[in-house]
């Protein structure tokens, strides 16, 4: 790994907790996120040369805060800067850094950050956009492509709910026990949000994207101490846990995807599948069935197929129709397409997505299946044209690398 990618990692580890603890100091959004951001520009001129820090959140946290004072200072102009040796001289204050800093506080400021972004003032969107930008630092682009919006709106979006938050002077105490229930299903789909930007990563930023899928995990976990008889969160927590377990597999030794047919299912992590069928068995039992309940016990039915062979596509393809019904989508409807397409071949698959091509025109996996279906029937000049226009809508090198893999193949003479 070279300097800079160990320090966007450290940097994208640590930003959920540093950027939720200058919020509870500073209560203003911007503030909050300019003061991480000048102590991001700091590690990277200081770590690269003194290595990283043993606590990098608190680190941040220390210098975040005196960048945010000293920009306080100078707005007010009603006191003299600071001598900036002060500012800067942090060597001495980070070794009694930890013994300072409430660990538990800090960690528990980003679960109570999380229901002050989905506040039910703001649009459920908007919130989830908000919370994306603010907790988890996705960039619009990101968080637009989560949302299959352009770039243009999803700013807008972002900037509005932030206006919302400042104008209407929303509270950032902890929500009381009322609240966090009304808020908890948008921040359940912010915590999956967050879990699938790590998990769609590959390529160079896989790595570095790791950690949000950790995160994510963690804070499904400490939605469980919140709700502990919630059957959708102890289902999205098992989804999360029945993905992850794959990681190791799912990616090969450039960080090119494998797909699932072809991984070392020997490599998949059991102990997590075991605790993730362990929560969803729990959730089942409660007889309140949900889309998380649904997504976990499909991910479930291929975390206990033994080989590719043993996938049962028929369980799968109901659940994905329960799905349909549940939340209707077309990136659902896409996903049952390729369970169908297993069971009744490539010409049903294809009928199923046909209505879907004006809404999913600007998906990367909408053309990338398109073009597999059309590949299988031997169509192979339409093949062509659907996997040319998913390479164009790629959004990483790995993705375009595996189009371009079937391009290529295409391509060899028969």
């Amino acid at each position: 790994m070279t300097d800079l990618a160990w320090i966007d990692a450290a940097l994208a580890s640590a930003r959920p907790r540093a950027v939720a603890a200058l919020l509870r100091y500073f209560r203003d959004m911007d503030l909050a996120e300019e003061a991480y951001q000048e102590a991001c520009l700091r590690a990277l001129a200081r770590w690269p040369e003194q290595g990283a820090p043993r606590d990098p959140a608190a680190w941040l946290i220390l210098v975040g805060r005196n960048s945010g004072i000293d920009a306080v200072r100078k707005a007010a102009r009603t006191e003299a800067l600071p001598p900036e040796d002060q500012l800067s001289d942090l060597d001495d204050a980070e070794a009694g850094l930890a013994d300072r800093l409430d660990e538990g506080q800090y960690r528990d400021d980003i679960l109570r950050l999380l229901f002050v972004c989905c506040h039910p003032d703001l649009p459920a969107t908007g919130a989830i956009a908000l919370a994306l930008r603010i907790v988890s630092g996705l960039t619009v682009a990101q968080i637009a492509r989560a949302f299959l919006v352009g770039e243009k709106a999803m700013e807008q979006r972002i900037t509005r709910a932030k206006a919302r938050i400042a104008d209407s002077g929303v509270a950032f105490e902890t929500p009381g026990p009322i609240e966090r229930a009304e808020r908890l299903g948008a921040v359940a789909a912010m915590v999956y949000l967050i879990f699938n930007e790590g998990y769609s990563a590959s390529g160079a930023e896989a790595g570095a994207r790791e950690p949000l899928c950790r995160e994510a995990i963690r804070l499904g976990r400490l939605l469980l101490r919140l709700f502990p008889s919630e059957p959708e969160i102890l289902a999205l927590t098992a989804l999360m846990l029945l993905q992850h377990a794959r990681s190791a597999a799912r990616l090969d030794g450039e960080g090119q995807v494998v797909l699932l047919e072809d991984q070392d299912r020997g490599r998949w992590d059991g102990a997590m599948i075991a605790e993730g069928l362990a929560l969803l068995d729990k959730a089942m039992r409660h007889r309140r069935p949900g889309p998380y309940q649904v997504q976990a016990a499909i991910a479930a039915l291929h975390a206990r197929a033994k080989t590719a062979a043993d996938t049962d596509w028929a369980g799968i393809e109901r659940l994905y129709a329960t799905l349909e019904r549940m939340q209707p989508s077309p990136v659902v409807t896409l996903n049952r397409a390729v369970a169908l397409g297993r069971l009744s071949g490539p010409e049903a698959a294809l009928d199923l997505i046909a209505p879907l091509g004006e809404r999913l025109d600007g998906y990367f996996y909408y053309h990338g299946a398109r073009g597999a279906f059309l590949d299988q029937l031997g169509r192979a000049e339409e093949a062509r044209a659907a996997f040319v226009r998913a390479i164009g809508l790629a959004g990483s090198a790995a993705e375009a690398a595996y189009i371009r893999q079937q391009l290529d193949r295409l391509s060899q003479p028969k």
